[in-house]
């Protein structure tokens, strides 16, 4: 049975959301795939100003995520692959959600939405990179109908991600 997903509003990130992030995602369930273990302010303070240059430069950008009561939740978008191995030149789409509120459907619903504003962008595909273990993560790609693409090992950590591809074209067969 499918239920109506959330409903979400995205904005480009505040100075002030770097502490909203800060606070969402200082839990280790969270951050499980991300280093296993919470980020300090100054890592978001660079992060959200990093996303709203990307904005400015491009039209789009890791966005701050609100709930109905305009809370900060988390964040979703997309951005250049920021690193010196994978998709080097890929768009990249990304979703991190605070835990409480894990399988209520926000980030397949944040992570739709993206997919309006990357395609409105002219972007032409976009790809996620996803841990192999983060079972969250990957059913999401599967509903927004990405494809399994590549097993890959990452260099620092040496754990096996899976990158994800969706064709954004409207003629695609994706």
């Amino acid at each position: 049975m499918n239920r109506a997903l959330p409903v979400v509003r995205l904005r480009v990130p505040t100075d002030e959301d770097a502490f909203a992030w800060h606070r969402v995602f200082d839990d280790p369930d969270v951050m499980e795939f991300h280093g296993g273990k919470s980020a300090e302010v100054s890592a978001y303070e660079e992060l959200t100003a990093r996303q709203r240059r990307h904005d400015a430069e491009y039209g789009f950008c890791f966005w701050t995520m609100l709930d109905e009561s305009d809370q900060v939740i988390g964040f979703t978008g997309a951005q250049p692959w920021p690193q010196d191995w994978g998709p080097k030149g890929e768009i990249e789409i990304g979703w991190r959600l605070g835990r409480a509120h894990w399988g209520q459907g926000y980030a397949t619903a944040a992570a739709e939405l993206t997919l309006e504003r990357v395609r409105a962008a002219g972007v032409p595909s976009v790809v996620a990179m996803v841990n192999a273990r983060n079972e969250r993560s990957i059913a999401v790609t599967r509903r927004l109908g990405m494809r399994l693409v590549e097993v890959f090992r990452t260099p620092m950590s040496k754990q096996e991600g899976h990158c994800y591809r969706l064709d954004l074209r409207p003629d695609s067969t994706d």
